[in-house]
């Protein structure tokens, strides 16, 4: 069968995957416009958010992601990341018991005092938790790896129009299959003329990294490829529909302050900037039209992304034409 994955971001990459090593013929169009997925350094922490929620498929798909990695790099594709753990830093007692209640037994986690902390944080965080499981990757990186070892064709432009079994590319050409897997993010969704929760935020990229592994509390400290760091969040306010992610000012101010609440940023230098857009609201499955879709993955692109890219691919698999 032949399958046609709009979107070639994390939710599309996996996607192409899974179905090719199904053993369909596959075929990605890309616009390679804004893809928040090829952030620098997308974190890999279970433990979402200021309240410590935690997806309940969230050690499953640490756990996917982390063996995909490995896979990949086994057949020659070089994916930067480090599995040495996330820190997150509680600021008091409230905090700490926030995160404790929604914290699974199936989740490795580790409560630390200051003094057990393995990297300086700034002063004045009572607990930290350590997620050993957790970590950062290379966005760009791993999209680029999926996508390469799926051996998907793989075709530049903007689909303007699709259905159950075709889609139309600017400029009217079309492209046909047995079935259609729609995973455009923010910006695909502002095409298509979508309304849903969009919240915009900005990485900047560090000349070195702060800590020796992630850190974060309403913001995040982590490497880089390279030898570099980070320092990101998304905080801008939501909007329905996507617009050109920017920096004001005060947003610059928001993020180095919350950066230097984490640990001490003295001496480091910003060597560069990177701003997206994420998509929420997650539709994983096949539509009333026919139409399969995965999109809205929000900040769990890399967390969640693979694991329900797995299900959706098995399931074109099992109910698509051959």
């Amino acid at each position: 069968m032949r399958v046609i994955v709009v979107g070639g971001g994390v939710a599309g990459a996996s996607v192409a995957y899974f179905v090719a090593r199904g053993g369909a013929q596959v075929t990605v169009v890309d616009a390679g416009v804004h893809a928040a997925s090829h952030v620098p350094s997308a974190l890999l922490n279970p433990v979402r958010g200021q309240s410590g929620q935690v997806d309940g498929r969230a050690p499953q798909g640490l756990a996917l992601t982390w063996a995909l990695v490995r896979e990949l790099e086994a057949a020659g594709w070089p994916i930067p990341h480090g599995q040495e753990g996330v820190l997150r830093p509680v600021p008091d007692e409230r905090t700490r018991a926030k995160f404790a209640r929604n914290l699974p037994p199936a989740l490795p986690h580790r409560w630390l005092t200051p003094g057990e902390v393995p990297v300086a944080l700034s002063p004045g965080w009572p607990h930290a938790l350590l997620i050993p499981g957790g970590g950062w990757l290379d966005g760009a990186a791993f999209c680029a790896a999926l996508l390469g070892a799926s051996g998907a064709e793989v075709v530049r432009g903007r689909v303007t129009a699709w259905d159950a079994r075709s889609v139309t590319l600017e400029g009217g050409s079309g492209l046909h299959g047995d079935a259609v897997v729609w995973c455009g993010g923010a910006v695909g969704s502002g095409w298509a003329g979508e309304e849903g929760a969009q919240r915009a935020g900005t990485l900047l990229t560090l000349d070195r990294p702060v800590t020796t592994l992630p850190v974060s509390f309403g913001a995040y400290l982590a490497p880089g490829a390279g030898g570099t760091g980070v320092l990101g969040a998304t905080f801008e306010a939501p909007t329905p529909t996507w617009q050109e992610p920017t920096l004001p000012a005060a947003s610059l101010r928001w993020l180095l302050n919350r950066g230097d609440a984490l640990a001490d940023l003295r001496g480091v230098r910003v060597t560069g900037r990177w701003s997206g857009t994420r998509l929420s609201g997650l539709v994983a499955g096949r539509q009333s039209d026919g139409l399969w879709r995965l999109s809205g993955l929000g900040s769990k692109g890399f967390l969640l992304g693979p694991l329900l890219a797995r299900h959706v691919a098995g399931d074109v698999l099992r109910t698509g034409v051959p």
